[in-house]
């Protein structure tokens, strides 16, 4: 029997990190602290002082354990993965802990490529963001490689083979063929050159040239043309929209402020590179236990820089925290140099404050009530699917696994998360079937569950960052697409693992539509709008588009990898020449033997082959 009092007696004075537990032996709060024995200590002093949050949160404490570190900042590491790990009830959460993209210029290359990243390293490289919009920089790249030809191979130049064949973007004139030896280097830095002055915001030439290309496709009538220039400058402008100048510093900054409701805080970042707003976003958190602001600040910064690919060189707050100096230690040795955390009196900086002030205000009124109302929808959801499988835990995560296949080609398993009633998107996962070659969804499903816990434990046991790892956080509840059969693969995978996980499936009628779960051998009705069954159907058809998706994407790249690759005439040379003549493979097929045989390297020969070869599949 846990006796608090005794325990309180035998704390030890030393830094560490202190994890307090209900009666059914839930974490519901972690904290650090310099002194265990002190901190402790107080949450079972009686004192008119303690907060709400306090009050509420010693009443269910049971019992407590802790965990002895050597500093405090070992100490606030320790907390910040244990909260993650977690996420108990009394502590501050940040729902959203996405890692944003960078553009990279790997200028540690002989000839650079430029390609997305949510890492940032010091490898000589030049990195841009981040940009809280994942799509414009994809779209962004591409159009970059589109216009300047810019490598887009993993090619080691220095270790270049013989008798390597260029890719297809060389033949079609994208780029200069470095890889063979092509190109010449001071050329190649001088384009180089032009994409790191667009990234910066100093040259509008691409921006220029797209907006003259739109506007002459639009005068000739040629209306989808036009379209495809108005996307693409949509996506560039979303790259260099924010990126007004409001400090005359070079040095990098996160500005950070918030804005406090009745239940709820939202709390808004501005990332400023070089004396210009590169991107913001906003995080609404609930507030239900009245911590001050500096406790909400100090609780955010450590959620969302644990993981951050960057930390900047200064970060500016509108308020104090009181573990400063630790948090302050803890960013210095994430990102190898000193970072200054302020909080402004008078000056520039105070401006720079009140504007992410305004912007934090702004966010609270517009998105504040619909973020408690749907919070408020998903927590009933979901305690209507606990009550309905008489579950003793709370459900805050949710994993649904689905499995996609034509005749059993392209096998693809999906791993989609929802945390408390929303879609988690960072952790989905997507794989492919490596050991099922036939039509098997049970042994399809059977390798997806093995390979993702088989790996969360290995992260589990690693004593790297858990903010860092895909697999690390075990759900609270698992959904199969499927019946009693996928419950039964499931349960053995997580019996042999050693894990005891909660595991559903759904119930469809003769239509296949769901219309209640399965769990414990026993079928569930639901009341079709509920919130419960809401949330279940979202789940479900989540899973399914993310395993399908992925299912097309793969038979996409398969069809234009065989189609020309089965016909024994059509080699390499042929295959890029006929490409690079006709631009695809629909216009391949539409040819005649006339129009085929004119193409470099073809003949009447395989120009009939070809011709006939198409024409039997129809």
């Amino acid at each position: 029997m846990f006796n608090i009092e005794e325990e309180l007696q035998n704390l030890p004075a030393k830094p560490g990190v202190y994890i307090m537990k209900n009666s059914d032996d839930e974490i519901i709060y972690v904290g650090k602290a310099i002194s265990l024995k002190n901190r402790v200590r107080q949450y079972f002093q009686k004192s008119n002082s303690q907060g709400t949050k306090v009050r509420a949160m010693v009443s269910h404490i049971k019992e407590f354990e802790y965990i002895i570190v050597d500093n405090e900042v070992e100490a606030l590491i320790l907390e910040s993965n244990l909260i993650k790990k977690h996420k108990p009830k009394y502590n501050i959460l940040l729902r959203d802990d996405k890692q944003y993209p960078y553009i990279k210029v790997c200028l540690n290359e002989k000839f650079p490529r430029v390609m997305k990243t949510r890492r940032v390293l010091k490898d000589g490289a030049k990195y841009f963001g981040p940009y809280p919009s994942a799509t414009a920089v994809n779209d962004a790249i591409d159009i970059l490689h589109d216009i300047y030809p810019i490598r887009t191979c993993k090619v080691n130049l220095d270790k270049t083979k013989k008798n390597l064949r260029p890719c297809l973007r060389y033949h079609i004139g994208k780029c200069t063929g470095v890889c063979i030896g092509l190109g010449d280097e001071e050329e190649y830095r001088e384009i180089i050159k032009k994409v790191l002055n667009f990234l910066s915001g100093k040259d509008e030439t691409i921006i220029n040239m797209i907006e003259n290309n739109m506007i002459e496709a639009s005068k000739n009538l040629e209306f989808e043309k036009a379209s495809v220039y108005r996307d693409q400058l949509n996506s560039l402008l979303v790259l260099q929209e924010k990126q007004k100048i409001v400090s005359d510093t070079t040095i990098d900054q996160d500005i950070i402020a918030m804005a406090r409701g009745l239940e709820e805080v939202c709390i808004q970042i501005f990332f400023i590179r070089g004396g210009k707003i590169l991107g913001r976003e906003h995080f609404l958190i609930e507030d239900n236990f009245s911590a001050d602001r500096g406790e909400i600040l100090s609780s955010f910064i450590k959620q969302f820089y644990i993981g951050a690919a960057y930390v900047p060189k200064e970060i500016i707050l509108e308020t104090e925290i009181e573990d400063l100096e630790a948090v302050s230690k803890w960013l210095e040795g994430k990102r190898g140099t000193k970072v200054n955390i302020t909080v402004p009196k008078r000056g520039d900086k105070t401006n720079l404050i009140e504007m992410v002030s305004k912007n934090a205000r702004d966010m609270l009124n517009k998105y504040g009530d619909k973020f408690l109302k749907k919070h408020r929808e998903n927590i009933k959801a979901l305690e209507q699917i606990q009550d309905i499988l008489g579950l003793e835990d709370a459900i805050k995560r949710v994993e649904a696994y689905d499995i996609s296949n034509i005749s059993g080609v392209h096998s693809v398993g999906s791993m989609v998360v929802f945390e408390n009633g929303e879609a988690k998107r960072s952790d989905y996962r997507r794989f492919k079937i490596k050991t099922i070659e036939t039509p098997n969804d049970y042994g399809s499903m059977e390798e997806v569950l093995k390979r993702r816990f088989t790996r969360g434990l290995k992260e589990q046991e690693s004593e790297e960052d858990l903010k860092m790892k895909g697999f690390s956080s075990f759900p609270d509840l698992i959904m199969m697409d499927g019946g009693k059969g996928q419950v039964n693969i499931a349960l053995r995978v997580l019996e042999n693992l050693g894990l005891d996980i909660p595991v559903c499936g759904l119930v469809k009628d003769d239509f296949h539509t769901t219309r209640g779960i399965i769990y414990n051998n026993k079928e569930y009705n639901m009341d079709l709008d509920s919130q419960g069954f809401k949330l279940i159907y979202k789940i479900q058809e989540e899973a399914h588009r993310f395993a399908i998706n992925y299912h097309r994407s793969l038979r996409s790249k398969d069809m234009f990898k065989s189609e020309l690759d089965d016909i024994k005439s059509i080699g390499h040379k042929r295959k890029v020449a006929l490409l690079k003549h006709f631009k695809s493979i629909e216009k391949i097929k539409s040819a005649s033997v006339e129009e085929l045989k004119v193409v470099e390297t073809m003949n009447i020969k395989s120009a009939t082959e070809l011709y006939n070869h198409f024409r039997k599949e129809r």
